[in-house]
């Protein structure tokens, strides 16, 4: 079965968006509009049209990227897990998830207790109202901490199972990596046994908040030639030299 390439449905939804709000940023500005004279509909229209622009932009390359894996132009190799891999895969993929989102919510929460226990204390008035902001602040995150894990292993449970690796984009189970941008590249990448036989792949990218690196573990079968496969992508994916001082 041919893989559908996902990332086209967000560039359809932007689509949607671009013209609603594209409107919307208009109206307020027409006198014989219903909302003329809205400019607050019009400032928020605005900025989410923009929004919307970059978005369809973005995907739109990514789409562009994944058709060539698709199409098996820049395609490496390719495999569909079975019912086991994509469970042991699924599990990993939840756990992990979810012991970073707990990390998360128990280090916002120690500095939130300090910080709200000073403002507590110190303050005569509005004890009660800042205790409530403080227990709606713990709710709205725990609910985030404990529900996105879940949804995200519902999500991949939905998915197609299928892998495939090119130099330097990569589909796994419906989601979509590349590491093809400006000041990008592969870090590393090594066979692994542990939770699930695959690759271990991390690659670094940079935005304006300078350079974050990502890591991920893709599950593959246990016929596949991996060895084969790694010398591939790093003969396409040469380590930059570091100039001697």
């Amino acid at each position: 079965m041919k893989l559908k390439n996902n990332q086209k449905s967000v560039i359809k939804k932007s689509y949607i968006f671009l013209v609603v709000f594209g409107v919307l940023t208009i109206l307020p500005h027409m006198e014989w509009s219903p909302i003329a004279g809205y400019w607050a509909v019009s400032f928020i229209s605005f900025f989410i049209f923009i929004s919307s622009l970059v978005i369809m932009w973005m995907f739109r390359s990514r789409s562009e990227k994944l058709q060539t894996l698709i199409s098996g132009e820049k395609l490496l190799a390719e495999w569909t897990l079975t019912p086991e891999e994509k469970e042991n895969y699924i599990n990993y993929f939840y756990e992990q998830e979810k012991a970073k989102n707990m990390g998360i919510l128990f280090s916002i929460a120690f500095v939130s207790v300090i910080v709200f226990g000073i403002f507590i204390l110190v303050i005569d008035e509005g004890k009660l109202a800042m205790f409530g902001v403080w227990v709606g602040l713990m709710l709205f995150l725990a609910f985030f901490a404990f529900v996105m894990p879940l949804y995200y292993r519902n999500s991949n449970q939905k998915e197609d199972g299928r892998v495939l690796i090119g130099a330097k984009y990569t589909y796994i189970n419906g989601y979509f990596h590349n590491w093809d941008f400006i000041l990008s590249g592969l870090s590393r990448i090594k066979i692994i046994k542990e939770p699930f036989y695959g690759i271990n792949l991390v690659y670094y990218y940079t935005d304006r908040t300078f350079r974050h690196s990502e890591e991920i573990f893709i599950p593959a079968n246990e016929e596949i030639d991996l060895e084969s496969l790694l010398v591939s992508m790093k003969e396409l994916n040469p380590k930059r030299k570091r100039k001697k001082r």
